[in-house]
């Protein structure tokens, strides 16, 4: 199958409170895709649906060639769910929980414990196995879960911002995991806030805002939609400054907010060496040189802004040219798709029927 995951139309309003208006995209098989957007764009309610726990409201979508609206059974035997939060059984050992979950996927006692030693020495927790899970880090837990996901061997994976929490050394060891299941040949949709995680491990990224996906490519495509390289130059005090500035006018010069620093979009080296040229004819000393590339935190910031033009990409603060003379775990409470409101099948909240429903999932 070419492309495990296809939707198309999706739509899901919660009361009167649209929350997808019409996304469509498709998965091939093998690779990941990460959905990005601001708290409330619809990430999780994605997954969600994806996931057979939230009914949609309008379009079509199949997880591995299956509707998951009127196949939903296959789908949840097919797919695997990790969500912010690590929902293992604290009490039961790291072992005991994966036998379990292996048990509730219906093999046999002993296919289950040796699918969990597999498990375990792929996510490197041989030594931790036989402790209980209350005394594990919050990055073995993580990966515990993740484990967990993956005792069906699903196809299919939903990474609902999986590193939420944890701390660099503990967000590379999962990356890592996570770079093995692509070796593997699965198929990852990943939902994250982490531009980074995006930019690393995603083959393609999709930017939802507002309930519509605004933008998708690769993440060197996106990057190059908000623009070339950047000049910036950091200067000693706020007179050298001001004098950069009126070197630099006619340029698109944004003053950045932590001290006396700025930057400009570069297009070629004689572009760059003009504006070079013009800073030292001013008799102005520069203290720092340095050339950027956009990234996706540009992208990001860029296509979901809903504050108006105040901020510029990179979270710089445009600055006026003087020339010119103008100027499958419950979801974490800041990640949410809570603005959608009550879901209208369970009468709870989007955060809360997550809870519910990806262990609800495993179980099945």
């Amino acid at each position: 199958m070419n492309h495990p995951i296809e939707v198309e139309g999706l739509g899901k309003s919660f009361g009167d409170v649209p929350v997808l208006k019409g996304i469509d995209l498709s998965v091939q098989a093998g690779t990941m895709y990460a959905l990005l957007g601001p708290n409330g764009a619809g990430k999780t309610t994605t997954v969600r649906i994806l996931a057979t726990l939230t009914r949609m409201g309008t379009g079509t979508a199949r997880v591995n060639g299956y509707d998951v609206v009127r196949q939903a059974r296959e789908v949840r035997a097919s797919v695997g769910l990790t969500g912010q939060y690590a929902a293992v059984d604290k009490m039961l050992t790291g072992r005991e929980n994966l036998v379990m979950m292996g048990r509730l996927y219906r093999l046999g006692r002993a296919a289950a414990r040796r699918r969990a030693d597999e498990l375990i020495e792929q996510f490197d927790l041989v030594d931790a196995a036989g402790r209980q899970a209350k005394t594990y880090s919050g990055g073995m837990r993580r990966r515990l879960d993740l484990a967990a996901s993956l005792i069906g061997r699903p196809p299919v994976i939903f990474l609902d911002e999986p590193t939420t929490g944890l701390d660099p050394r503990s967000r590379a060891t999962m990356w890592a995991a996570i770079r093995a299941l692509l070796g593997q040949g699965t198929t990852i949709l990943l939902t994250t806030q982490y531009l980074e995680e995006a930019d690393q491990l995603a083959d393609r990224v999709g930017v939802l805002s507002d309930g519509h996906i605004v933008a998708e490519g690769t993440p060197g495509e996106l990057k190059q939609r908000v623009g070339s390289e950047r000049l910036e130059l950091t200067f000693d005090d706020e007179n050298a400054l001001g004098a950069a500035l009126a070197a630099m006018s006619g340029e698109k010069v944004q003053r950045e907010e932590d001290g006396h620093r700025v930057s400009a979009p570069i297009e070629g080296a004689r572009h760059l060496k003009s504006i070079l040229d013009r800073v030292e004819q001013a008799g102005v000393e520069v203290r720092h040189i340095s050339i950027t590339e956009p990234t996706l935190d540009d992208v990001f910031l860029t296509l979901t802004d809903r504050s108006g033009p105040s901020r510029a990409p990179g979270g710089t603060v445009p600055h006026q040219s003087p020339a010119a003379g103008e100027s499958h775990r419950s979801p974490q409470a800041g990640d949410s798709d809570r603005s959608a409101g009550s879901d209208a099948l369970s009468g709870r909240s989007d955060q809360s029927a997550a809870s519910a429903g990806t262990r609800e999932t495993r179980s099945r």
